[in-house]
C-alpha cells in the first residue's frame, strides 16, 4: 500500500484537533504533506461524540486527510470505528497506541480490507513487537509516538536528540524496512517556536531512517521539509561521485581521499533522486 496513498510518502503530518472544523481547511492548505484531524490527544472526553461527528462530516465530503482515532480498549474506539464505517472511509486511519496485529485486523473488520492503517508506536509493548505489526495487513506506514513511549516505558528523555529513544527509533526503522514498509514517521517536537530544534530533530530521525515527522503546528512544516531533503553540500558530494563514476567502468574509486564503492554509488544516486522527487512545501498558516 504505499503506491498513491495519501501519507504513504509524506514528509510532514499537521494535526489537527477533530473540535477545530475552523482549522481543517487551513490545514490542508497549509503545505503539510498530510493532515491528521485528531480524535485522541487533542479532544477531551466530554467533547468525544462531537468531534467525532464534526470529522465524520468533513471526510463525508470527501475532504482527504488521516483520522487518528482513540486507541483500542478506549470508551470511544469502536464508536470511532462505527462512525467512519458509516460516514465513508477516510484517507487513511491512525492506531495510536498500536501493540498487537489482531488491533489493526478490528480496524479492517469495520472498515474494509483497503483501508490504510499508519500504526502508532508509544508503548515497550508496541516497540518489543514492532516487527510483528509492520507485516499486519492494512498497515502502511509506521509512526513513533515519542512522548508517550518516553512515559510508558519509564525512560526520562533530557539530551536534546533524545539518545535515550534511540533503541526505540532503530527498531521500528528495521522493522518497516524488512516489512518492506516507507521509513517510518517520528514523533512530536514539542517546543513549536524553536524552528532549528524543529530541524535538528527532524534531521536526526533522517540520519537514523526515518523519513518523516508528526508536526504541531503548521510553523514545523518547512524545517520538517528541509530536514528530509539532501542539504547543498550532499548534492555536490552526490554530483561529484556520480560524474566520477561515468569514468570508473564499474570499478572502485576515489574521491578526496575517499574510497568510493558499489554502496557509495548507491547512496550518491538516492541523494541525487530524493532532490528530483522532493515536492515543494507551501506557505504555512500563521494562526493555528
Amino acid at each position: 500500500m504505499t503506491g498513491q496513498v495519501y501519507g504513504a510518502g509524506a514528509r510532514s503530518f499537521l494535526f489537527v484537533p477533530g473540535t477545530r472544523p475552523d482549522r481543517f481547511a487551513k490545514a490542508a492548505a497549509s503545505g503539510a504533506d498530510a493532515v491528521i484531524l485528531d480524535l485522541e490527544d487533542a479532544v477531551a472526553p466530554q467533547d468525544k461524540a462531537s468531534a467525532r461527528a464534526l470529522v465524520a462530516g468533513h471526510v463525508r465530503d470527501q475532504q482527504q486527510a488521516l483520522v487518528r482515532v482513540n486507541g483500542a480498549g478506549t470508551p470511544w474506539f469502536a464508536d470511532d470505528l462505527a462512525a467512519f464505517a458509516d460516514a465513508g472511509r477516510p484517507a487513511g486511519i491512525v492506531l495510536p497506541k498500536a501493540e498487537s496485529p489482531e488491533q489493526v485486523a478490528e480496524v479492517l473488520t469495520a472498515l474494509g480490507l483497503r483501508v490504510p492503517i499508519f500504526t502508532l508506536i508509544e508503548s515497550a509493548r508496541g516497540v518489543r513487537d514492532a516487527n510483528l505489526i509492520a507485516q499486519a495487513p492494512g498497515v502502511t506506514r509506521m509512526m513513533f509516538g515519542n512522548l508517550d513511549f518516553a512515559l510508558d516505558a519509564g525512560i526520562t528523555a533530557r539530551s536534546a536528540d533524545e539518545r535515550e529513544l534511540l533503541f526505540a527509533r532503530s527498531a521500528l526503522v528495521i522493522a518497516s524496512r524488512a516489512a518492506g514498509l516507507p521509513g517510518p514517521v517520528d514523533g512530536v517536537q514539542p517546543d513549536i517556536e524553536n524552528d532549528e530544534a524543529t530541524r535538528t530533530a527532524a534531521r536526526n530521525a533522517a540520519d537514523l531512517g526515518f523519513t518523516g515527522k508528526l508536526c504541531i503546528h503548521p510553523r514545523q512544516i518547512p524545517p520538517v521539509h528541509s530536514a528530509f531533503e539532501p542539504s547543498a553540500d550532499e548534492l555536490r558530494w552526490a554530483a561529484r561521485v556520480l560524474e566520477l563514476a561515468g569514468d570508473s567502468g564499474g570499478a572502485a574509486m576515489r574521491l578526496d581521499g575517499e574510497m568510493l564503492d558499489a554502496p557509495r554509488l548507491e547512496l550518491a544516486r538516492r541523494i541525487v533522486g530524493a532532490a528530483r522527487k522532493a515536492p515543494a512545501g507551501g506557505k504555512p498558516s500563521e494562526d493555528q
